[in-house]
């Protein structure tokens, strides 16, 4: 089995991928979806069940306050991601990716993305952030609760705003190009830039998207109890895709 799960990994894992999936999670996916093969189970349903999860573990950050909650609701999280890894990869092992199942399977990533900023942004209302008050070095910052919820409905605008945006930008009219099936096995690798200012560039862009990957990191502000850093970082990784998004638009219509 673990043979067999090792081989799945390889054939089916994506190939410009967050090294924490690379390396870890589609590793742990190769070996679940192993077991899934041999089962009626369909990668479609595996979407569903990891939605529910994370809902859960949503859940589980507001109404589980303590350290240990924030523990118990971010280990959940991490299991729904591992189906999340797994659902496609079970796809491409038995030959079902379809246009369908990837824009299901992007939709309730982007559900989970809302879900997640109202989760941690509702326990911050309930903690006040990292708890009364947290040691700033000579300075003591306390937030005020209330400060939370403005917090999180302004999270939550950037965060679907973001989601709207990517949508727009990958529509065929716009993206200029028809998506295709094989396009969703992705497994394709994509030409290094000789460009050294490109190279740079992309650096510094693959940097911003292992910040915006959640599943790769979320589990070290658990750990740390500093759940506020992480909602201010993603919320601010958002807000910077947000507006790069815009200036592109604006500076490609506004030519019209």
């Amino acid at each position: 089995m673990l043979r067999e799960g090792f081989e799945i990994y390889k054939k089916t894992r994506k190939k410009n991928d967050q090294l924490f999936n690379h390396y870890f999670m589609r590793v742990l996916a190769g070996w679940v979806v192993a077991v899934l093969s041999r089962t009626p189970v369909t990668p479609n349903q595996i979407t569903i069940i990891n939605l529910v999860l994370f809902v859960v573990a949503a859940v589980m950050l507001v109404v589980m306050p303590s350290y240990e909650g924030g523990l118990l609701a971010i280990l959940v999280l991490e299991i729904s991601y591992l189906l999340d890894c797994s659902d496609g990869m079970l796809a491409r092992h038995k030959g079902l990716a379809s246009k369908a199942g990837h824009h299901f399977d992007f939709f309730t990533d982007e559900t989970k993305a809302a879900a997640l900023v109202v989760g941690i942004g509702l326990r911050l209302f309930r903690t006040g952030g990292y708890g009364p008050s947290w040691d700033a070095g000579p300075v003591l910052v306390s937030y005020p609760p209330q400060w939370f919820l403005f917090a999180t409905i302004a999270a939550l605008f950037v965060v679907t705003a973001a989601i709207s945006m990517t949508k727009f930008l990958r529509h065929p009219d716009i993206a200029g190009r028809e998506e295709t099936v094989e396009a969703y096995y992705e497994t394709v690798s994509t030409e290094k830039s000789s460009s050294l200012v490109k190279r740079a560039a992309g650096l510094v862009f693959t940097f911003l998207r292992f910040l915006n990957h959640y599943p790769s990191h979320i589990y070290v502000f658990a750990l740390l109890g500093r759940f506020d850093a992480f909602f201010f970082i993603y919320a601010a990784i958002n807000a910077l895709y947000l507006a790069k998004g815009w200036l592109g638009l604006l500076i490609r219509f506004s030519r019209s």
